[in-house]
């Protein structure tokens, strides 16, 4: 399980990520909305262990290490940080991608070969900027998951490309019978549709601030 209290990112003149409180168990998803696309990141970027909390607390199976986490996530099209760049071909970016699976699970994973398994066979001449935004999706996530030790996925702001396939398929992913994942998705907001579990950005923003206070304490410790 994925649980944070408090968890917060102080900015140069406002928190770039306002104390924010969550949990999601494995075979569940859960939305994260917020209006910033700044802020829907920096949640993205400390939830798979990519970015140091200013305070709160934040554990993985129990675990307070950033280490397990980072090894355990996955994060998924991250606006300026991980997104595919457009000068890409599908192939070149599965070659990339699949170069970053630590060796022992790696074996022969080659981009040809995989790109056949995984049924993009039809996509791997195109370059990343022609992609619709479903397919690009479901290439993205299927290279999070060719790392068999990726138990949380973690997508940012999958409703910018306009299209309202992502929800569908995160939620399969995270009820996936063989393999539940812990799925977190930043959203700018919630669709119409959703009536499962989710947390503004910012809600504990107005928490007790003594705890707040507490907390950072022992972050910077």
């Amino acid at each position: 399980m994925l649980s944070a209290q408090l968890l917060s990112v102080r900015g140069r003149r406002d928190p770039l990520l306002p104390a924010t409180s969550l949990h999601v168990n494995r075979g569940e998803l859960l939305l994260a909305t917020g209006g910033r696309q700044d802020r829907r990141t920096a949640l993205a970027l400390v939830l798979s262990g990519r970015m140091k909390a200013t305070g709160g607390r934040i554990t993985w199976d129990g675990s307070e290490r950033v280490k397990p986490r980072r090894l355990a996530s996955a994060l998924v099209d991250s606006p300026g940080v991980n997104e595919p760049e457009q000068h890409l071909s599908v192939r070149d970016l599965v070659t990339e991608d699949l170069a970053l699976v630590p060796r022992r699970y790696r074996g022969a994973l080659l981009s040809s070969p995989w790109l056949k398994v995984n049924s993009f066979e039809d996509i791997a001449g195109l370059w990343t900027e022609q992609l619709d935004p479903g397919r690009r999706l479901e290439l993205l996530t299927a290279l999070a998951l060719a790392n068999p030790r990726t138990d949380l996925l973690v997508v940012d702001s999958p409703d910018r490309h306009g299209d309202s396939e992502w929800l569908p398929r995160l939620q399969r992913m995270a009820f996936d019978g063989g393999r539940p994942l812990a799925v977190v998705a930043t959203v700018g907001a919630l669709p119409p549709s959703w009536n499962g579990p989710s947390v503004a950005i910012g809600n504990a923003a107005t928490g007790d601030a003594a705890e707040t206070a507490e907390l950072e304490t022992e972050v910077a410790k």
